[in-house]
């Protein structure tokens, strides 16, 4: 490999913008015996690498037994408890209030009926008053 080539692309590698095949030629590169010798700093760091590789983590790693989660149960029962009664709450309100509504109706229904009842009375009044001043009038004159 030429040398320019590997300074190059130990640039780019302390700049990570290296590709994979990149760091492969590096590596490549520090594995063999014969390094430039002001390159030589930078190969026990690509053996390292090399090493850290081939490392398997071989120790046991205990479980704990699995705990029964009955809070988390309790918790969705709960959550589940409370949006049904506000639901049934609403619902028992919007219900109240289509009741109150429809009374409503039916006592404004009853004031118009009485309203127009006493409004046709005052409509035979005015007649009275009209009868009333043309009475007048004419006996004035």
């Amino acid at each position: 490999m030429e040398l320019a080539n590997i300074e190059n692309l130990l640039e780019k590698y302390f700049e990570a913008t290296t590709t994979v095949q990149e760091e492969q030629e590096l590596q490549a590169y520090f594995s063999q015996t014969n390094v430039a010798p002001h390159l030589e700093e930078y190969q026990p760091m690509f053996q390292h690498f090399t090493n850290l590789k081939g490392e398997q983590f071989t120790r046991n790693v205990p479980l704990e037994p699995r705990r029964k989660n009955y809070l988390k149960w309790i918790s969705v029962a709960a959550v589940f408890v409370l949006t049904t009664s506000l639901f049934f709450n609403e619902w028992r309100n919007q219900h109240e209030a289509e009741k109150a509504f429809a009374e409503f109706k039916t006592t404004m229904s009853l004031v118009s009926q009485n309203f127009n009842s006493g409004a046709s009375h005052i409509n035979h009044l005015a007649q009275f008053e009209e009868t009333t001043n043309k009475i007048f009038i004419t006996k004035n004159n």
